[in-house]
């Protein structure tokens, strides 16, 4: 029993390539993506991060930490976020990347040093392309008005989400007959649309959505079977960091340690999650913690590498 239960999943071989093809992204072993939200209310650590100088001394703490990828955002997507207009999300995120690029050359513009841009704004991810970025992490799947026409056109790599209405709406649209067939099918209908307007199959990468749309059940079906969307032939992305659902799972416990806990606390449940996402082949691990997530990442090239 013991030695059934220590087996991984064989991550898919698979290289992204850069737009303008100087670099690839290796998914057969995995690779952390560290947060850095330039927004004022991000639920995590919403106003940290929001300066130029601030944002640095942060990137240069992930990057030291081990991350091969730097995701930044400037529309914070949690539920019930206020929207932002394209003018706001440009001032937050634009100057970031030319400003990461210019302190850390030497660790960005190596083959695993990436800068994505979590938008779904077509104009945002092209005047970031322009500036720099290498991957646009989509949590609406391209699914605004010009966004698949903007992937085809600038060639990049698309992480697409699996997600339901906006962050006002997608609570109650976590209404599934079947979970897994469900999110599967309508992953699968954002990947059609995706190669239709050109993206190219080796560089689409699939996130569940954990956090988005689906409730406690949905949560626990899902990061039990995630090997099984493997099914629809893409790497994975992997992202609940220090989202509701492990606050559920913590205070669910009755442990009187981790009640009114902070969400800082829940990033060594995070690290338990990575490992066992790793484990089902997942090649992308996006988190607010970089080190903690490393130390997953470590034992699982320990016993699996």
């Amino acid at each position: 029993m013991l030695t059934s239960m220590l087996t991984s999943v064989q991550l898919p071989k698979r290289m992204l390539t850069s737009h303008d093809g100087t670099k690839q992204l290796d998914l057969s072993r995995p690779h952390v993506m560290g947060i850095l939200n330039v927004t004022p209310d991000s639920f995590s650590d919403g106003g940290q991060f929001n300066a130029i100088d601030t944002a640095l001394r942060h990137c240069e703490q992930m990057l030291n930490e081990g991350a091969s990828i730097i995701d930044i955002g400037g529309e914070s997507t949690r539920p019930n976020a206020t929207p932002v207009s394209t003018d706001e999300e440009l001032n937050r995120g634009l100057p970031v990347v030319p400003a990461i690029r210019q302190v850390f050359g030497d660790e960005v513009n190596k083959q695993d040093g990436w800068l994505s841009i979590d938008t779904s704004t077509p104009e945002v991810i092209d005047q970031s392309v322009q500036a720099g970025a290498d991957i646009w992490n989509d949590v609406r799947a391209l699914s605004r008005d010009g966004a698949g026409e903007m992937a085809g056109k600038l060639g990049v790599p698309v992480i697409l989400m699996h997600n339901r209405g906006e962050p006002d709406t997608m609570d109650d649209l976590a209404v599934y007959d079947d979970v897994m067939s469900e999110v599967k099918g309508e992953l699968q209908h954002r990947i059609d649309y995706a190669l239709s307007c050109g993206v190219k199959p080796e560089n689409i990468v699939l996130d569940l959505g954990f956090g988005f749309a689906k409730n406690h059940a949905q949560h626990q079906v899902l990061l039990k079977n995630m090997g099984q969307f493997l099914e629809l032939g893409y790497p994975m992305l992997f992202g609940i960091s220090r989202k509701r659902y492990l606050a559920e799972v913590l205070n669910q416990s009755d442990v009187r340690a981790f009640a009114n806990h902070a969400k800082t606390d829940r990033d060594p449940i995070g690290m338990a999650t990575a490992l066992l996402a790793i484990t089902q082949g997942t090649s992308i691990i996006r988190t607010h913690n970089v080190g903690m997530t490393m130390q997953a990442v470590a034992l699982w090239q320990d016993l699996y590498g």
